[in-house]
């Protein structure tokens, strides 16, 4: 196999830790100094998890999902010199529509950043006649506008490819209910224009492993390699104790993301350490950014701990891209292309 190169920017200052010991062996790893972010952050926001952060000018910045001390989840805006430690803005994000009134969600949660050519689209989970998702933009981090919602409710789990394919932009998510949602698979639609979606396609299904088979869900962006998209996701398994939050990847199609080349059986990080099983919602590990330098491979995954932490793990693409191939399984519905 050829040597497997992230296609994409160089970020020089991408924050990494080399592993040690036992983790020297694995694919995905954790930071020692886990998490980067504790319990109540700033003032009247009890948790910040389950968010996205990106490369901006000198250093970097983010969204947040900050749940107040009144339960309500907003976005929050940070920004950090290093990625490993933040300032937030004490406020929420202020949407307005495009004709520049204040148009806010009644909440906002997990949300993901994705750079696309010149702009920067904010996605996230909010109310729309039940779960449904938002979608907003910005250029410059001082003015959001959000866009129409892309589809009709119930769905969760959206996130945008970091360009265009064939034109269009793609954006995938996870259809499901307005519960905790026992269920759930990853699909793929496009649009050319952010307004009207369509072509609405399967990507993978449940797994037929334990550790992901009550539900899946996108979580990163998908980084796009040589070899394909490499996509981080979260499954699912369902315990006489609750859920199981677990994070896995997949490779998708560079030109039809709908087809699934390679996935892993095995789960590449689940939850072991205290600030995974212990918090707001036990044992929960949910990826929500990732950040890959194109120079040396190297890949920062950022994923939400116990529904209370932000934590960081670290992978080399193409060590990350090799285990993914060697140990892959791919089922028949995850390889399905068209319509049933």
């Amino acid at each position: 196999m050829s040597e497997i190169k992230i296609i994409g920017s160089d970020i020089p200052n991408l924050p990494w830790q080399e592993p040690e010991g036992e983790a020297a062996d694995l694919p995905l790893w954790r930071y020692q100094d886990n998490p980067i972010i504790g319990r109540n952050p700033i003032p009247n926001v009890a948790r910040i998890f389950n968010s996205s952060v990106l490369p901006y000018e000198d250093g970097f910045i983010g969204v947040f999902r900050g749940d107040k001390t009144n339960g309500v989840p907003s976005i929050y805006l940070g920004r950090s010199k290093d990625a490993f430690h933040w300032n937030f803005n004490r406020e929420p994000i202020l949407f307005t529509d495009e004709k520049g009134n204040p148009f806010m969600p009644r909440y906002a949660y997990d949300p993901r950043l994705v750079k696309i050519e010149d702009t920067y689209y904010i996605m996230w989970c909010q109310d729309f006649y039940g779960a449904s998702i938002g979608l907003a933009k910005t250029k410059n981090f001082k003015t959001f506008t959000r866009l129409e919602n892309p589809f009709l409710p119930f769905n969760r789990n959206a996130v945008l490819f970091p360009r265009k394919i064939n034109g269009n932009y793609l954006m995938l998510s996870r259809p499901s209910d307005s519960g905790h949602t026992p269920f759930g698979d990853i699909f793929v639609s496009e649009s050319p224009d952010l307004v009207f979606w369509g072509r609405h396609r399967h990507v993978m299904s449940r797994g037929n492993e334990w550790w992901e088979s009550l539900k899946i869900g996108g979580g990163a962006a998908p980084i796009e390699t040589s070899e394909g998209w490499l996509l981080f996701y979260h499954g699912v398994s369902g315990t006489c104790n609750g859920y199981v939050y677990s994070i896995g990847a997949a490779i998708l199609d560079r030109d039809n993301p709908s087809v699934v080349k390679y996935r892993c059986p095995t789960h590449l990080l689940t939850p072991e350490e205290w600030y995974e099983e212990r918090g707001f919602v036990p044992n929960v590990t949910f990826p929500c950014a990732a950040l890959a330098d194109a120079t040396t491979g190297r890949i920062a995954v950022y994923y939400g701990s116990a529904d209370s932490y932000v934590s960081l793990a670290f992978a080399r693409a193409e060590e990350l891209i090799h285990y993914i191939i060697q140990n892959s399984v791919v089922t028949q519905d995850d390889t399905e292309i068209g319509l049933r």
